[in-house]
C-alpha cells in the first residue's frame, strides 16, 4: 500500500457534481493498493497515519497527531500511485490491485482509521471519477509505502 498524506486546512471530494465528503482541519490521504497488499499492511498503515506527528503544537512545531487535535481524515482511493513510467510516455497501471482485491482493503483501512480516531473518516468512492479540493497546510506532504516499513 502506498499513501500520500497531506496536512490540510480543509478538503472535500465531489462525484458527479455532488459533494460526497468534506473535512475541516486534518489529513487528506490518497491511497493506492497493489495485489501483494494485505490486511496487516492496512492495519500498520492506519496506526502509522493516525499517530503521525505532522500537525503543529502551540509553538508551531510539528509535534501533534490528527488524534491529538481531534482532527478529521478524508481517504481517497488512487490507483495512479502505482503508475509505471519506465517505457514511453503513457503510464502503465499493472501494479495497481484489481477491484476485487483493493476494495475490501480500502474499506478495511478506512474502518481501522475510524476505529483509531473514534469517529468516521470521510471517503471518496472507489473507482469513481472524483474531483478533490484541498487547501494544503504548510504545505506538508508525506509519502508512505508499506513495502518500505524500515
Amino acid at each position: 500500500m502506498r499513501v500520500v498524506v497531506q496536512r490540510v486546512s480543509h478538503a472535500s471530494v465531489t462525484i458527479g457534481g455532488k459533494m460526497k465528503s468534506s473535512i475541516k482541519k486534518g489529513l487528506l490521504i490518497l491511497i493506492g493498493i497493489e495485489e501483494s497488499d494485505t490486511s496487516e499492511d492496512a492495519d500498520w498503515l492506519a496506526r502509522k497515519v493516525a499517530n503521525l506527528r505532522i500537525l503543529d503544537d502551540a509553538n508551531s512545531v510539528m509535534n501533534r497527531s490528527v488524534m491529538d487535535i481531534d482532527g478529521e481524515i478524508l481517504v481517497i482511493s488512487q490507483f495512479t500511485l502505482f503508475a509505471s513510467y519506465k517505457k514511453g510516455n503513457r503510464p502503465s497501471w499493472l501494479r495497481a490491485g484489481s477491484h476485487e482485491h483493493s476494495i475490501p482493503l480500502y474499506e478495511h483501512f478506512c474502518e481501522q482509521l475510524s476505529a483509531t480516531l473514534g469517529k468516521e473518516v470521510g471517503r471518496g468512492e472507489f473507482g469513481a471519477d472524483m474531483q478533490v479540493e484541498l487547501l494544503n497546510d504548510g504545505p506538508v506532504t508525506i509519502c508512505m509505502d508499506t513495502h518500505q516499513k524500515e
